[in-house]
């Protein structure tokens, strides 16, 4: 028996939501949002239904049956009240119900099916069978049976669309807050020599593990628990990290010491009134703005660490 936890929040609250949720010990996430389905075709050419865009998405937690749900709701409560957001709090609503072990798997396989995030990566589930990639088409595969996200919100878009911009084949790559570790599968896809994986929370690095080894090239990544870069000593070409633009400003220098010249710092994970406080936090480390992208209210930037400024593009 599992049981389910909803979180009805506003969408500027879903990655803080997905934290929480995390943190109070959930073994999954998965996250219903109506802008998934504001383009007229996915990516295998099927028509999507007209969905009005609601300014909330529902997140719905998992967890096992010996958790006492009752309790877990009154902590996750105590701990939205005593936030402090950007957002209306009150409009935040908690459902809760349980589920059969079947239901549980169906549920995950409902919200998480091939996705095709851009020309050449596919996120693929583990148990999906059959798929043939079409020429040139990269295949991230995940499971997400403790997943941190599917990999498809906006945040790993932008960073996976980054990695895609910079890497060449045959660098270094840092993944700081690695998550489910799909940045790391797909650094390794678009040709990264080797990546050192790094997270702070312990399952995640477990999560990581378990889905680097679903994709070829695993031997070429390495995954640790570790505080952002703090006491990294692996130099690299590549550094990218996803996580609260409140974290971000905290790592800028240490991945200044660790880059390479000419080498690229990928942030993601930036809500829009946060994006000019990284910025600041970043330049004032050394690097020069490259390229900032933009999907909604979540912002990336490019970074470089470079003597030569004036060949920045868009700095």
């Amino acid at each position: 028996m599992w049981q389910e936890l909803a979180v009805i929040v506003k969408r500027e609250g879903e990655e803080w939501m997905s934290d929480l949720l995390i943190g109070l010990g959930a073994q999954g996430v998965a996250i219903e949002d109506s802008q998934e389905f504001q383009r007229q075709e996915d990516g295998f050419g099927e028509l999507l239904p007209e969905v009005a865009v609601l300014p909330t998405v529902t997140i719905r937690a998992y967890y096992p049956e010996q958790v006492d749900l009752s309790q877990l709701r009154v902590e996750l409560e105590a701990a939205i009240a005593a936030a402090s957001v950007d957002f209306d709090k009150s409009e935040i609503r908690v459902e809760t119900q349980n589920l059969e072990e079947e239901d549980w798997a169906e549920n995950w396989k409902k919200y998480y099916e091939p996705a095709r995030i851009s020309q050449q990566l596919t996120i693929l589930p583990s148990w999906t069978e059959d798929y043939q990639p079409v020429p040139g088409e990269k295949l991230l595969r995940l499971d997400p049976g403790m997943a941190f996200g599917t990999g498809t919100h906006p945040t790993t878009k932008l960073s996976l669309y980054a990695l895609e911009q910079v890497l060449r084949g045959g660098e270094r790559v840092l993944d700081v807050g690695t998550g489910s570790g799909v940045l790391s599968i797909a650094a390794v896809q678009l040709g990264a020599q080797q990546v050192f994986a790094y997270d702070l929370d312990e399952v995640a690095v477990k999560v990581a593990q378990e889905n680097i080894d679903l994709n070829p090239g695993a031997e070429r990544i390495q995954v640790a628990a570790g505080n952002l870069l703090v006491g990294v000593e692996e130099r690299a070409q590549v550094i990218v990290a996803n996580i609260l633009a409140d974290i971000l400003v905290l790592l800028t220098e240490d991945a200044y010491r660790l880059l390479e010249e000419e080498g690229y710092l990928i942030m993601s994970g930036i809500i829009a009134d946060k994006w000019s406080q990284v910025r600041e936090s970043a330049e004032a480390a050394g690097f020069y703005l490259e390229r900032q992208m933009i999907e909604g209210e979540w912002n990336a930037g490019i970074f470089k660490k470079t003597q030569n400024p004036e060949g920045v593009i868009g700095g």
